[in-house]
């Protein structure tokens, strides 16, 4: 089997009593950058805690390039950890900093030399050799802790938020700078973030959790483009989520108006819900002849530089946005403005609500809840 293969099966924690992890069932290909994704408390940070080894599973299999290893300890597991805070030793220079594992393991000294110049190159920190953590940026720590670990030439590397502590424009930076380095090593990165443009930005596959289970697994084009469930269409990005009651394949009612909807649970009836990113919205003049519109009136203009978010109050009394161009003119989306909202059919999704499990008898135990239903692709 290639080296840095992941595969979680059944993979399950218990803290007393509560579910951190539910049952997640994983693939990760030897090379693929990976993303974990969620909100705090979905279980994502303690998955990578049980794939290095610092926490150990209540129940299933972790098993890396073939190997079940859910009960090795984590010093023999061939991955390493990039935490938040970077650790770095603060009396160790960034030479010393990166050397540090070789020289526990007793590698000779011409050896880590080399390896340790090579790592060093690779994140680009020639130069800095000598200087200590305190000397260098909050990018500059960062990369002195993926020198470390890289150089140890682990299969699998795991980083738990490592972009969390930086400001803005250096996280932006960074995120090209990771991923083109994933792709120049070729070691298997499974990353941890709440931060969904990290994750849409540099991952192969992202899984989305949350409270401790997979809600979807998928490209970032998948999750973002065609998102299977309720959670995954609310969490990422910006979403317009409708009330809609489904009359016939591809027709939903909103309201009073009658929609055509080109993708999602097609064959849903009766109350749905509809999503429709706000990029993919147009804003006509009112009363512009066009299929797919619906009525509104613009409530609030936001300008956002390269954009200007557009906040449409519907007939139904929610409201809608659109993600417009800025064009160096925003006069004709003035508060009060009617216009017509055209969502292409191929924008507007269906997602199937959740089921609803059946109560259960008098005098039953109650059965565990259910796993969210997951709406059909198309």
């Amino acid at each position: 089997m290639s080296s840095g293969s992941v595969e979680l099966r059944g993979l399950t924690k218990r803290f007393e009593d509560s579910v951190a992890v539910d049952g997640i069932d994983v693939s990760i290909e030897p090379g693929e950058f990976f993303s974990l994704l969620g909100p705090s408390g979905c279980g994502k940070t303690t998955t990578l805690r049980m794939i290095a080894g610092f926490e150990r599973p209540t129940a299933g299999r972790i098993v890396l390039d073939g190997v079940d290893v859910a009960e090795v300890p984590p010093h023999d597991r061939h991955v390493h950890t990039v935490f938040q805070s970077y650790a770095l030793f603060p009396h160790l220079d960034v030479f010393g900093n990166v050397a540090f594992g070789l020289r526990r393991r007793r590698v000779a000294k011409d050896e880590i030399k080399r390896r340790v110049e090579q790592a060093i190159n690779l994140v680009e920190l020639r130069g800095l050799e000598r200087r200590r953590p305190r000397q260098l940026s909050g990018g500059q720590q960062q990369r002195v802790a993926l020198a470390r670990a890289l150089v140890l030439r682990p299969a699998v590397l795991l980083l738990d938020e490592p972009l969390g502590a930086l400001d803005a424009k250096i996280r932006k930076q960074l995120r090209l700078e990771l991923k083109a380095l994933q792709e120049e090593v070729g070691i298997t990165f499974v990353f941890v973030t709440h931060d969904q443009e990290e994750a849409l930005s540099m991952s192969d596959r992202i899984a989305v959790m949350n409270t401790g289970r997979i809600e979807q697994i998928g490209t970032p084009a998948d999750v973002y483009e065609q998102p299977a469930t309720l959670f995954v269409a609310d969490f990422l990005g910006v979403s317009n989520l409708m009330d809609a009651h489904a009359e016939w394949a591809g027709s939903v009612r909103i309201g009073d108006f009658i929609l055509r909807a080109g993708c999602g649970d097609l064959a849903a009836r009766g109350l749905v819900k509809v999503v429709a990113r706000p990029e993919r919205l147009g804003l006509l003049a009112h009363g512009t002849p066009t299929e797919n519109c619906l009525p509104g009136m613009v409530e609030r203009t936001v300008y956002v530089g390269a954009n200007l978010q557009v906040i449409v109050r519907l007939p139904t009394g929610g409201t809608i946005q659109a993600s417009i161009a800025n064009t160096g003119d925003a006069t004709g989306y003035a508060q009060g403005t009617p216009v017509a909202v055209h969502i292409p059919a191929d924008a507007l999704r269906v997602l199937a609500p959740a089921r609803v499990a059946p109560a259960p008898e008098a005098g039953a135990e109650p059965a565990a809840a259910a796993a969210p239903a997951v709406a059909a692709q198309p």
